[in-house]
């Protein structure tokens, strides 16, 4: 890791600051040494650990929520084992990443962003950071910021107020910051919700000793069990180089996950009897889907819970793990009491309640002196925001693999600054769309993190550039293809710099790796 030897006086100069260590910053900096070679920079990360979510999150079982073809790097094949993979193998693969593209010795770790202010005289921004966590601040100035933040708050998980929580005797935890001292065994668990955590702890806990598990959740979510490993890929990888390989299965993956997506969204009826189908195949007879297994919300209103090769529901039929679906009356001294008068009890609760959002890692933004609130800006093509120049955040998809959306974000952040470098221009900034039509907030699913914090979040258009398509196919011909001044305005000529006709095009010596586009899709999609 790069050595801090700031003081707050003396600013170091980049050209390009990263907020975030984690994986969507790892690959927007392998990206940039690749493809901008002569751009320098750094990344803050606030942690004093790389990884993001990886290293954040050490629950039991905790593993990615998409497979590892497409939440891989384009540019770096995934070789585990597993298409399902577990924390530390992603862990391992993202500073595996770092280490291989020369990554480690540009991060600044203990460095938090708390303010960027962009002066429009100096055509830079200036950001300060609060360095090891001592109330010591030290100030970067670049001429481009990347946030790769992700979403929501590292500090705190979203934990409600539940009645009666503190006459409870035994241990309440959260997820997001799971004790490692914490031992199960022998114990009886009780794990409050639905979602993609709650799903992965119960059949962990359960296979890790646990007396019971119980999962009580207030409604109930879709769950999809899919293969613990691709056996496509293992035979493709048997027969072929790995990039090669990688890059097919990585395409087949995008096209299955789209296909479930347009038809939960355009036959929701038809996919709600499948994935019920699908369940009860998995389950003893006469379980009762009804109460536990049907959502009060359509396919993929919410993200779609997978569990690899069904352990969750290996778990349930075995007795090692239940389900309750009622509301929580109170907790009590040796349990939780539910509207239905019964009575769970535990040694241990944990609440896997979901996030606390909170966008660009709550870094202030300010431009010219003006504060920029989030809220009331509009996103241009997902990634940069109208009104505030040089400057992109990486949003994942919802409705598939973070990095998928990751990688063409940074592929995009690499044109726009090979676009301002060979004509001269040292700003961009996208406009607002022209229009009076509604904006809907940037995250467009109706889950509860979402729901909670819908005011702060950057909003889209209703069209193009200003509208996301949650589609990879047509984002490959919109950020990697497509034009690069639709809706951005281009000023200050600092430097005067040869120009051929045309878009600047990336060498083929500056490609990461080939992601053979199916061209006969795009046009579908």
């Amino acid at each position: 890791m790069e050595a801090a030897g700031l003081s707050p006086n003396s600013p170091e100069h980049v050209d390009v600051l990263i907020l975030g260590a984690g994986l969507s910053g790892i690959g927007a900096a392998c990206h940039l040494r690749t493809l901008c070679p002569e751009k320098t920079f750094t990344i803050l990360e606030a942690r004093e650990a790389t990884g993001g979510t990886w290293d954040l999150f050490r629950y039991p079982g905790i593993r990615s929520d998409s497979d590892m073809y497409t939440l891989g790097y384009r540019f770096r094949p995934w070789t585990g084992a597993k298409s399902i993979a577990d924390g530390s193998s992603i862990l391992d693969y993202i500073r595996d990443t770092a280490r291989e593209h020369g990554i480690e010795q540009k991060i600044r770790l203990g460095h938090r962003a708390l303010r960027a202010d962009w002066s429009s005289a100096d055509a830079r921004w200036t950001v300060q950071v609060e360095r090891g966590g001592a109330g010591e601040t030290v100030r970067f100035t670049c001429d481009f910021l990347y946030c790769c933040t992700g979403y929501y708050r590292y500090e705190e998980g979203y934990s409600p107020t539940f009645p009666g929580s503190e006459r409870f005797e035994g241990e309440i935890v959260h997820p997001q910051h799971w004790p490692s001292e914490l031992d199960c065994t022998g114990k009886r668990v009780v794990v409050i919700g639905s979602g993609a955590t709650a799903v992965t702890l119960v059949p962990a806990l359960a296979d890790s000793g646990a007396e019971h598990v119980t999962m009580l959740q207030r409604s109930p979510s879709y769950i999809l069990s899919l293969p613990g490993r691709d056996v496509i890929a293992d035979r493709l990888r048997e027969r072929l180089p790995a990039g090669t390989a990688y890059a097919i299965v990585r395409w087949k993956n995008v096209l299955l996950a789209m296909l479930n997506y347009q038809l939960c969204r355009r036959t929701p009826a038809v996919m709600r009897r499948l994935l019920r189908r699908l369940t009860g195949r998995q389950l003893p007879p006469g379980y009762d889907l009804d109460t536990h297994f049907t959502p009060r919300y359509e396919p993929w209103d919410q993200r779609l819970c997978l569990v690899p090769d069904g352990d969750l529901f290996a778990a349930l039929s075995s007795g090692r793990a239940s389900i309750e679906t009622a509301a929580i009356q109170t907790f009590t001294e040796r349990g939780i009491a539910l509207d239905s008068g019964k009575e769970i009890e535990a040694d241990v609760i944990v609440t896997a309640t979901g996030l606390n959002m909170m966008m660009l890692g709550g870094i202030e933004l300010a431009v010219d002196g003006r504060k920029i609130e989030l809220g009331s800006t509009v996103a241009y093509k997902g990634m940069m925001l109208a009104g505030v120049p040089n400057l992109a955040l990486t949003v994942g998809y919802t409705n598939a693999s973070w990095t998928l959306k990751a990688d063409l974000v940074a592929e995009y952040v690499c044109r726009v600054l090979k676009h301002m470098d060979a004509r001269g221009l040292s700003v961009c900034v996208p406009e607002d769309p022209d229009d009076d039509l509604p904006r809907v907030p940037i995250i467009d699913l109706k889950s509860g993190y979402v729901l909670r914090s819908v005011d702060a979040l950057p909003k889209q258009g209703a069209v193009a550039p200003w509208r996301l398509h949650q589609n990879y196919i047509k984002d490959v011909r919109l950020l990697r293809r497509g034009p690069i001044d639709d809706g951005v305005v281009f000023s200050a000529r600092t430097r005067s710099m040869p120009v051929a006709d045309g878009m600047p095009v990336l060498d083929d010596a500056q490609e990461l790796q080939p992601d053979p586009e199916p061209r006969d899709l795009a046009a579908t999609a």
